[in-house]
């Protein structure tokens, strides 16, 4: 299997990693507590592993400080490269990052993947062990599966477009065919994202939601700005849910978080433009 399109067949928190394994991350590397990373409370098969890194425990100096992952984010790359290696060693397994568009492009990894050319997408699934299927973000929703018995994973970007275009929906269905099984057999989590009362929107993404701006209700709360301009609130976790029920993922946890709110933890480029990234990530154990 090598990197190629992955065409589509027919609320809690996780806790910080302070000492030693948690619930989804089975064997941890060295180095894993000084990441104090979330790590998904879910059902997922004790061979999956999973976590989302958080600001810290990296080298990168402010405002990236300090496990900034994100390449083309203004870092030094020397720092981004270092928080990379740290991120690897941590998990015991080779992240694969993308070249993240805010599209619905899945791509499959391989043992080969990580020396291959970064790959233009916004989801990866696997069923290479040692191999994590990797998405960066500072305010889009990272959303993590994982297949019964280890057989396959996946990680999928969703900001608003991505999600309203499919995304998760493709990745989910990628990690089905990879699996061999259906939507209603995977778990997913949802990890840190803008939460709804700091997610102001336009009537342009309630049109690609297929809401109407006259009669929002549900996900999107009405609250135009002091000048009159009309903005509505979005709630994109909770858009998330309904695209994995509809879809018939029903075990679904994680997606308590707001990165916006919480400075000391996360990254958020709505929050101070010139930031970080982090990196939520999964992979089947060797």
């Amino acid at each position: 299997m090598s990197l190629r399109d992955c065409a589509a067949p027919g609320t809690g928190r996780g806790p910080f990693v302070t000492h030693g394994a948690q619930s989804g991350l089975g064997r941890p590397g060295a180095g894993l507590a000084a990441l104090t990373p979330i790590v998904p409370d879910w059902d997922a098969d004790p061979r999956v592993g999973a976590l989302m890194t958080t600001r810290v425990g990296g080298v990168s100096v402010p405002p990236w400080d300090s496990m900034n992952l994100g390449i083309g984010s203004g870092d030094a790359p020397a720092a981004v490269s270092a928080n990379r290696q740290r991120l690897a060693a941590a998990i015991d397994a080779a992240p694969v990052f993308l070249r993240q568009v805010h599209g619905e492009r899945v791509v499959g990894l391989d043992a080969h993947s990580a020396a291959a050319a970064v790959e233009a997408a916004d989801a990866s699934w696997t069923r290479e062990p040692g191999v994590a299927c990797a998405v960066l973000v500072s305010d889009c929703l990272p959303v993590l599966f994982a297949a019964p018995q280890a057989r396959a994973v996946g990680a999928a970007h969703a900001g608003w477009r991505g999600l309203s275009a499919g995304v998760l929906e493709r990745c989910a269905q990628a990690v089905c065919a990879g699996a061999s099984c259906e939507p209603q057999d995977l778990v997913a989590w949802l990890g840190p994202c803008i939460g709804p009362d700091a997610f102001e929107v336009g009537s342009d993404v309630l049109r690609a939601f297929g809401v109407a701006p006259d009669t929002p209700g549900g996900r999107f709360r009405y609250q135009p700005r002091a000048d009159g301009d009309p903005r509505w609130r979005a709630d994109l976790a909770g858009l998330a849910r309904d695209r994995l029920a509809a879809l018939g993922v029903r075990r679904v946890s994680g997606g308590g978080w707001c990165t916006v709110q919480e400075r000391s933890r996360f990254f958020s480029f709505r929050r101070d433009g010139v930031t970080g990234r982090m990196a939520a990530a999964v992979w089947i154990h060797r």
